[in-house]
């Protein structure tokens, strides 16, 4: 986790501006302006550190990413593909903006950019998509998954009338902790009672000021601020909103998500149960030095429920600051957990309940987030996703629709509660096995 109240589980690299809406888009085969290209041609040396901050990004960039935060996500990118090479591809969509693709040693990052259109033409907007590596195969990608130090895991599904049809897996009935993956519980639950008429997307929850929230877009709501269902689930899938989650969780019921599991197709539930918001994590991680996720651990499920009302009764700031500080896994047996089978019998479920109806809003808030590159998820009609990490876990789902019609499900999780993963590289990964999946 980058910090201890910002843990954006989802798996794209960064957002790290607003991009121009689609509707300030040229049509008909727009061309870079000069400015542009400069700007674009400087962006090996702001990936490797080299470049000058100030003078390539607005003022406005600069006032909502530090140079600090932008270092920390382009080290990760170099750690996991090797050293920026060249420019491989500009793609403009108006004279102020582009995508691009980076060249890395062991791979490549696409990418939007956008200038401001007056001198100094600095960059207002950027925006990376994706992270692919070097290999040529699904077999390669495969291969290098199950080689990763600790235990990893897959599943690639047909989807159908029936059962999930298995094309490909290893360790696929194997639990893992999956992070924000579990998210897709909650908006299963969501789903079915939207479904039942027992709530309607335009539903609002009114914040009162007292229930304690993680980091996100809602912590400093004041009281009496309304946000609709649509919205949080939209924040909880698209960009891991932990706030926007346990909003959900405490409004929707934590028994009646629980009740969820063996309906989405979980095999052993008690692997979620019972089930925690963000904030009991890190709680009962960073309070005491761990004592309380110690005494979880040692805990059966019924005296784990006994613990809870004590453990939200804790602020916030008993959590240590430290906390994950140092990139190392913290007691990941505290987690969410699923097999890669699992994950694909409730992104099954969720295709089942989204295709028409008021629960395919459901559907298009999946895929806000595609989690894989342009160029891959170019080769699906629909791509859908929802991907979780901390240190020492990674886990990446997606739902995908052929150009055929046909539906698949991949997924995949890597564990290792000695190191941390490698987020990047496991995101390439991910990227190039969705690719090479395509029909």
């Amino acid at each position: 986790m980058r910090s201890l109240f910002a843990w954006i589980a989802a798996l794209t690299l960064a957002v790290l501006a607003p991009l121009p809406a689609p509707a300030q888009v040229a049509p008909a085969a727009p061309v870079a302006s000069e400015q542009l290209k400069a700007r674009i041609a400087e962006l090996p040396g702001i990936v490797a550190g080299t470049g000058d901050f100030e003078g390539f990004f607005a003022p406005g960039f600069r006032a909502q990413v530090t140079k600090a935060q932008l270092a920390e996500l382009t080290r990760s990118m170099i750690q996991s593909a090797g050293p920026v090479t060249r420019i491989e591809s500009i793609t403009p969509f108006s004279p102020w903006a582009a995508e691009f693709t980076l060249g890395f040693q062991n791979g490549r990052v696409t990418g939007k950019i956008a200038i401001d259109s007056n001198a100094p033409h600095q960059v207002i907007g950027l925006l990376f998509t994706g992270l692919s590596g070097p290999e040529k195969s699904l077999d390669e990608v495969l291969g290098v998954l199950r080689g990763l130090h600790g235990v990893t895991g897959y599943a690639i599904a047909r989807l159908g009338e029936g059962a999930p049809q298995p094309m490909l897996g290893a360790n696929a009935e194997r639990p893992f902790a999956i992070g924000s993956a579990f998210k897709l519980i909650v908006l299963a639950e969501l789903v079915r009672s939207i479904e039942a008429g027992e709530r309607r997307w335009t539903d609002e929850v009114v914040l009162d000021g007292k229930l304690q929230i993680p980091g996100g877009a809602y912590i400093m709501s004041p009281a009496g601020t309304r946000v609709t269902l649509r919205e949080l689930a939209a924040k909880m899938i698209s960009v891991s909103d932990n706030s926007a989650t346990d909003i959900l969780i405490h409004t929707l019921g934590r028994e009646r998500i629980e009740a969820m599991l063996p309906v989405v197709g979980v095999a052993n539930p008690g692997g979620m149960r019972p089930l925690l918001t963000t904030l009991e994590m890190f709680k009962l991680k960073g309070i005491d030095r761990g004592e309380p996720g110690r005494q979880w651990l040692a805990t059966a499920e019924a005296g784990r429920r006994a613990m809870l009302p004590a453990l939200d009764a804790e602020p916030i700031l008993a959590i240590d600051q430290s906390l994950f500080a140092d990139g190392k896994p913290v007691m990941i047996g505290i987690e969410w957990y699923a097999s890669p089978a699992d994950m694909v019998r409730i992104m099954d479920w969720l295709r089942r309940h989204t295709e028409s109806g008021p629960g395919a809003e459901a559907r298009a808030i999946l895929a806000i987030n595609p989690g894989v590159p342009p160029a891959a998820a170019g080769k699906w009609r629909y791509v859908g996703f929802k991907g979780g990490s901390e240190p020492g876990v990674v886990s990446g789902t997606y739902l995908l629709q052929a150009m055929n019609g046909d539906w698949y499900v991949l997924s995949a999780s890597w564990n290792d509660p000695d190191a941390a993963v490698d987020t990047g590289r496991f995101i390439g990964l991910l990227g190039s096995a969705v690719g090479f999946s395509a029909p």
